[in-house]
């Protein structure tokens, strides 16, 4: 967009109200959305003349709501919320109202995981893991999962020893990720990476992947790879929680999820969600893993991952409390 016809476009959407402007925001790209959301957000103090010229630019028809906001952040955040959901929302909202740069890495937020992985196929395993960290753990783990195993084992390497991360580090990407912190160099680094970020996304790689990781750790450093074992936590730790948490957890999860993942799961972890059932429910279940024929694995452990996202949006939330590995180990 120009210039003239970005700001009109923003004068425009303020001008429609939340849910009309929601609208419009839906049929945009991530790009387009940046740049009219900064646009809203920089504008101040507009004229009731400017918007009555630009709405009758646009159509005869919306004059009559012409009226701004009195606080266009607050409008900008309802209206991507509306738009976008909260998540993908949550993304560009601090960076536009701070005035930053959302290309780069918010950007690689809206890719899929072989695009991204394509794109930093060749970079260097520090510049990976420093973009890793930044991504949402299952996302960060599909792209890794995608590399060689060799690259892979020196990320997660990286990302396990990380302790945070200088804004001007991440300038080394600035050919294909448009100098992401530009101008940032005096921002305190970010508690971003460390054994909980690796342990995390490790979880989400599958059994035969989180193997090699873990041994290509120890290797390097047998007690980080002990620290992020006793972080992970598998879908058979399940059997760790305690009856309330289970029956939160089961609240929350879809019955064919439920039945795809026990498929795979050990006779002591299935009576345990069994016993956490109403007596209707846990018998329904069992006549439902009896008649449900072989499964491919990976469709088992997909399942599976499902619910440890659940339980872990639960532990994250407050709602349940779940142990790491180690027996002292406790994360909310």
């Amino acid at each position: 967009m120009a210039d003239e016809g970005l700001q009109d476009a923003a004068v425009l959407l303020m001008s429609l109200g939340e849910a009309e402007a929601a609208e419009v925001f839906k049929h945009l790209s991530p790009k387009e959305v940046q740049k009219l959301g900064e646009a809203i957000a920089r504008t101040k103090g507009i004229t009731r003349d400017r918007v009555d010229s630009v709405v009758q630019k646009f159509t005869d028809l919306a004059a009559s709501q012409s009226l701004l906001v009195a606080d266009s952040g607050d409008y900008v955040r309802n209206v991507l919320r509306r738009a976008l959901g909260d998540d993908k929302a949550t993304l560009l909202i601090d960076r536009i109202l701070q005035g930053g740069d959302v290309s780069g890495i918010e950007s690689l937020k809206w890719m899929d995981a072989l695009s991204v992985a394509e794109l930093l196929r060749s970079e260097h395993p520090q510049i990976v893991a420093a973009i890793m960290v930044h991504l949402d753990v299952d996302h960060a783990s599909e792209i890794l999962k995608l590399f060689t195993e060799r690259q892979r084992n020196e990320v997660m390497l990286r990302i396990a020893t990380m302790e945070g991360i200088q804004p001007t580090a991440l300038k080394d990407l600035n050919e294909v990720l448009f100098q992401v912190l530009q101008g940032t160099d005096k921002v305190r680094k970010s508690s971003l990476g460390g054994v909980k970020a690796a342990a995390e996304m490790i979880n989400l790689m599958g059994a035969n992947v989180e193997g090699t990781v873990i041994e290509s750790i120890r290797g390097h450093d047998p007690d980080l790879a002990q620290k992020i074992m006793d972080k992970m936590f598998v879908f058979d730790d399940l059997i760790k929680l305690d009856n309330k948490a289970i029956q939160t957890v089961l609240k929350e999860v879809a019955s064919d999820t439920l039945i795809s993942a026990l498929k795979g799961a050990q006779p002591e972890l299935k009576e345990k969600i069994l016993s956490n059932m109403s007596s209707r429910a846990a018998e329904t279940l069992r006549e439902d893993l009896e008649s449900r024929g072989p499964m491919r694995l990976s469709e088992v452990e997909a399942q599976q991952k499902e619910i440890l996202k659940t339980v872990r949006r639960l532990a994250d939330e407050g709602q349940i409390v779940v142990g790491g590995g180690g027996a002292d180990d406790a994360m909310v």
